[in-house]
């Protein structure tokens, strides 16, 4: 009687030392997953309105490049920048430059292309306070004459995003990334470049349901 009683004590003991272990690897797991899912996250972009000298008051419907979020005065990339921080959680970061460009998207672009050719590098006004603690960033821009405006040099010359993972966004009027993904793979060799998206500027006010596919493809819809 006294073995079978010894037995059974064993053997509940046994039972709650698997369990005891069972729970603690479940709670290893959950703090795994907690610790992937909050990744920080940055879209930093730059768009026309939020860089151009535009007067007080200018109606939106004036340029097809100037668009409203939330009653803020955006552009193009600007309005897909906000659609993907609203769809993923991750922070804004506007990049802007000191010196403003003309209140005219078209002589926008043709400083754009004189800054292009001549290998510019705009000084900016904005900068990322941590950029450690992101590890993932989102990166968009306007297609200026086949390229990233130099503004975006700028950015990337100023920050080593080796170790983190870069998706790129573009918006253009029909010629996509061109040749600006290789570009960022080549300025930032050891980041990891995901796939990126191509919108062009007349759609991209009503991009979310394409900007929820693309993320969600990706594994960054909430």
């Amino acid at each position: 009687m006294k073995k079978r009683t010894v037995s059974i004590l064993l053997a509940a003991m046994l039972a709650l030392s698997m369990t005891a272990c069972g729970n603690s690897r479940d709670q290893e797991e959950q703090t795994n997953v907690t610790a992937q899912g909050s990744s920080n996250m940055l879209v930093a972009y730059f768009t026309y309105a939020e860089n151009a000298d535009l007067p007080d008051g200018v109606d939106a419907s004036s340029s097809a490049s100037i668009q409203t979020w939330n009653d803020e005065m955006t552009g193009n990339t600007g309005a897909v920048a906000h659609m993907i921080s609203e769809a993923t959680g991750a922070e804004l970061f506007s990049i802007q430059t000191v010196e403003k460009y003309p209140d005219s998207y078209d002589a926008t672009i043709d400083q754009g292309q004189a800054e292009q050719s001549a290998g510019a590098r705009p000084e900016l006004s904005t900068h990322i306070e941590n950029p450690d603690s992101y590890d993932t960033i989102f990166l968009g821009f306007p297609n200026w004459w086949g390229d990233m405006p130099m503004a975006m040099y700028s950015f990337l010359d100023e920050y080593d995003l080796s170790g983190k993972t870069i998706v790129p966004f573009v918006t253009s009027g029909g010629s996509g990334f061109s040749g600006s993904i290789s570009e960022i793979e080549s300025m930032e060799s050891g980041a990891t470049v995901q796939e990126g998206l191509s919108l062009s500027d007349s759609s991209a006010m009503d991009a979310q349901d394409n900007v929820n596919e693309w993320l969600a493809g990706l594994g960054y819809l909430q």
